[in-house]
């Protein structure tokens, strides 16, 4: 049988998808809700709302970045957010229910995104940043890990058996 740290390991990685993949839904959503609106008055109302600065330096930026926005971007925005919700979420569920490809995706889709996170680090380091790249590089490297440690994983899909034992 498999220890209990194990299955710890693994359900964190879980919620760490899970939790990703709800952040994107939401941003799928919202990006659906600001089409035919004015994205900057609609943004100068959150910030309103929220009682952010408005003169702040990152409120400027992402107002920059924000004010690009038309219908067609918000649309190819959320459909974008939705496709990479669907697959946070598959593999926050899989890897919950302990299922073998759902490890093999999340091993794939993650080390895909490494090189990306390495260019964005490379062209403007930030503590966000670092975390980030370090976290993907240790959920690679724990899923990869526990893949050789037990080769022979019963509990999921490939088995034909739905129990934690292994053989």
């Amino acid at each position: 049988m498999r220890d209990t740290s194990h299955y710890r390991g693994l359900w964190l990685v879980a919620a760490l998808k899970f939790v990703k993949g709800l952040a994107l839904l939401a941003l799928g959503i919202g990006a659906l809700k600001l089409m035919h609106k004015d994205v900057a008055e609609e943004l100068a109302r959150w910030i309103d709302l929220l009682r952010v600065d408005p003169n702040d330096h990152y409120i400027h930026k992402l107002m920059e970045k924000l004010s690009i926005l038309d219908d067609r971007r918000l649309r190819e925005l959320s459909v974008g957010t939705f496709f990479y919700s669907a697959v946070l979420l598959a593999e926050g569920v899989g890897l919950a229910l302990r299922q073998r490809w759902a490890e093999f995706v999340t091993i794939f889709t993650t080390t895909l995104l490494i090189p990306l996170e390495v260019y964005e680090l490379a062209r403007h380091t930030t503590f966000a940043r670092v975390a980030i790249l370090l976290i993907n590089i240790a959920v690679v490297a724990y899923l990869a890990l526990d893949l050789r440690r037990h080769p022979k994983h019963t509990g999921g899909a490939w088995s034909g058996r739905g129990n934690d034992t292994d053989q």
